[in-house]
């Protein structure tokens, strides 16, 4: 895997809170979280759980030193078991706000669960567009884990400042979640079997969109990029869809946009300064490509500091 290739999905996140908790629950439980507006992610200390959502067929079972990311903070149930009844995540944690610290409790006759989790707020319209293309959900199980001894000492060291109480452990404890989810996102990508993996080792597709994250302002057309990954046209807008999730024009085009809204966000430079900066020759075209991507001009979403309309970005089909 190139590592340029991991930097450009993982360096634009930009991690600006973290809201974490601790739990320990007595089966019977279970909790129905709806979707949140930052990544999430689950650690078992102890005991056993199952985690439910309505893009994964099955259920997924947690053990002991398993952890799992939630990339996109995708609703999803936590319980003892699968199918048994939960509560709203709202009623027992009614306010999740980025550096706050919780300790819910669940009693019950049954075995003990402990866990960490954690609420990691980033910039949505900073995030890559590979790394939208993340699945719901990503398992790192305590073998691999213990694989890595970065991420499972960060892990430990949570635990263990969370029951000391050492001065300064609140603080410890937000830094060390952004180091996680970090960690567990270069892993997952490293170790696991998904798509966007399969993308970041294709070498043909892998260089395509090394040059699209890094080298976007440049006249690409389809047949360019296709020349770049080695492949004939048919080929590569074949593989790039299979394995990255959308057509490539489609996903240079949500690069582009990215990186104009951060300018406009960012910087003063005029929208026609900007539109040239990410490889647009019409200033026009730019002005309308970007109101089709954030369902706003350019100018309003200047004026608004980066808000959109509908809160969801999405790139237009080309």
């Amino acid at each position: 895997m190139d590592e340029d290739l991991l930097s450009e999905l993982l360096t634009p996140l930009r991690l600006h809170g973290v809201f974490h908790s601790r739990w320990s629950a007595h089966a019977p439980w279970g909790v129905a979280g709806e979707r949140e507006n930052c990544a999430l992610l689950h650690y078992v200390q102890e005991g056993e759980c199952t985690v439910e959502l309505p893009e994964v067929p099955e259920p997924v079972r947690l053990r002991a030193g398993d952890l799992v990311v939630f990339p996109h903070g995708t609703a999803h149930r936590l319980a003892d078991r699968p199918g048994g009844p939960t509560v709203p995540l709202a009623s027992m944690l009614p306010r999740r706000e980025p550096g706050a610290v919780r300790t819910v409790e669940i009693d019950g006759p049954g075995e003990i669960t402990t866990m960490l989790c954690g609420g990691l707020h980033y910039d949505g319209a900073a995030a890559a567009p590979l790394y939208q293309a993340l699945p719901p959900l990503l398992v790192l199980d305590r073998e691999l884990l213990e694989r890595q001894p970065l991420l499972s000492g960060t892990l430990d060291m949570l635990a263990r400042e969370w029951a000391g109480g050492e001065p300064g452990a609140a603080l410890v404890a937000l830094r060390a979640f952004e180091l996680v989810f970090v960690l567990a996102l270069r892993v997952a990508l490293s170790d696991l079997d998904t798509p966007v993996l399969h993308a970041l080792r294709h070498p043909g597709i892998s260089k395509a969109l090394l040059a699209v994250h890094t080298r976007f302002a440049e006249q690409w057309t389809l047949e360019s990029l296709a020349g770049e990954a080695g492949l004939s046209r048919s080929a590569f807008a074949a593989s790039f869809r299979e394995l990255v999730g959308e057509a490539p024009m489609r996903h240079l085009t949500a690069r582009r946009m990215q990186e104009a809204a951060r300018l406009l966000k960012e910087s003063a430079l005029p929208h026609s300064r900007i539109a040239e900066r990410v490889g647009y020759r019409s200033g026009v075209g730019f002005h309308l490509a970007f109101r089709q991507w954030s369902g706003q001009t350019p100018g309003e979403y200047r004026r608004s500091g980066g808000a959109t309309a509908g809160g969801a970005l999405t790139a237009p089909q080309v």
